[in-house]
């Protein structure tokens, strides 16, 4: 483990590669007649039949994105990790052809022509992968969480900027038909103006590895996403906080696994979280279990079953009268990693900016810090981004 930290502080670094931005010049798409977004083109209308990637980190969450890959007809041109085997390895079961294979992203950063990173290392080393590639001309979509500090997230959000290349930070659970559904439904009116959104997570997970010893393995490694969701179905940004973590009594984590959480919101909306890694018995689906409240009713969404709600219908005296909220399931042509890199892709043909690119995902990590802050303080803090 020591040696693993060592190698990793090695690669944060601020030293800028000297590699021009390199890759083809992509403009708009056009659509096919069937509707399927054909590749981009450049100038002199020459067709451009492949985007190229470099894949950073080939460890157990490569193995979600390396057949989107595939069958969005990317075509991997380096797979870098520190482990050459591992690499080696994910090259032969994917059946890549003509990919370098190495563990000095530098050199790959160098010599290979690419149109943007795929950055699946750990949290630890996105900031130095990320920053790398951005200012050696490559765009990037990296795992989420998008850094381990604000300063780091920061940092990256500044070399986007000085790069001109885009940073997108993928949050799988946005390319799901429930929670869109959900957001869909809150957009439409029908319950009114939000008040109130709540979120439920209990699951007892047995990791073992590095979870294990975070000092905030919940909020950090996992309530990210609930934090992320949070934001998009409620259309709200984070505004303060107060939080509190502690670790139960039975826990196999090091680090405090539990936490409470409610977070002002713009608008005045208020969204409350509960949320255990240690909780055995009883688990709620890892999306969590949601109440949405509005002026005019209510919406629930759990067990990852469609949301369903009432609103009020009419009346007076202590009960109103209520009926069915009207949901339409959303439709997600593209769901988890693939939606995300779908996104990245249209991006690079398009010019269409991701929901996710960093100036807005760091949003979702102020609330991940911020919580943890206010937990460490005992006082209700703000959530900063810049």
């Amino acid at each position: 483990m020591r040696s693993v930290c060592k190698t990793l502080k090695r690669w944060v670094s601020d030293a800028r590669v000297s590699r021009a931005a390199c890759g083809p010049r992509v403009v708009k798409s056009f659509e096919t007649a069937a509707g399927a977004a054909a590749y981009p083109r450049v100038k002199g209308d020459q067709e451009v039949t492949k985007l190229r990637a470099i894949v950073v980190g080939a460890g157990g969450i490569s193995g979600a994105w390396f057949p989107p890959l595939r069958k969005e007809k990317v075509e991997v041109a380096a797979v870098v990790d520190l482990d050459r085997k591992r690499a080696e390895e994910a090259v032969e079961k994917y059946r890549l052809k003509s990919v370098a294979v190495a563990t000095d992203l530098d050199k790959v950063l160098r010599d290979v022509e690419a149109d943007f990173v795929l950055d699946l290392t750990v949290p630890e080393a996105h900031c130095s992968v990320t920053c790398k590639a951005l200012r050696a001309g490559l765009h990037v979509i990296g795992e989420k969480p998008m850094a381990t500090s604000m300063a780091e997230a920061r940092k990256m959000v500044r070399a986007s900027e000085e790069s001109g290349k885009s940073y997108m930070v993928s949050q799988s659970r946005r390319w799901n038909p429930l929670p869109e559904t959900c957001r869909k439904a809150i957009a439409s009116g029908r319950l009114g103006g939000l008040t109130t959104l709540d979120c439920d997570f209990f699951i007892g997970a047995h990791f073992g590895g590095f979870r294990d010893e975070m000092p905030s393995p919940l909020i950090l490694d996992m309530s990210i996403h609930h934090f992320d969701m949070a934001r998009m179905m409620s259309g709200r940004d984070p505004v303060r906080v107060y939080a509190e973590e502690f670790n139960p009594k039975g826990s196999w984590y090091k680090g405090d696994v539990a936490a409470n959480c409610i977070f002002e919101m713009t608008d005045g909306v208020r969204f409350a979280y509960r949320g255990s890694w240690c909780a055995e018995g009883c688990h709620t689906s890892w999306n969590g279990d949601w109440r949405f409240i509005g002026t005019k009713g209510t919406m629930l969404y759990a067990d990852d079953k469609k949301p369903y709600g009432e609103v009020v219908a009419g009346g007076k005296g202590f009960e109103l009268t209520k009926k069915p909220l009207k949901v339409a399931k959303a439709m997600v042509r593209y769901e988890g990693f693939h939606g995300g890199l779908r996104e990245m892709l249209a991006f690079l043909r398009t010019g269409k900016k991701s929901q996710c690119e960093c100036h807005d995902n760091i949003k979702s990590l102020a609330m991940v810090f911020s919580a943890i802050e206010s937990s460490h303080s005992g006082k209700r803090v703000p959530v900063r981004v810049s």
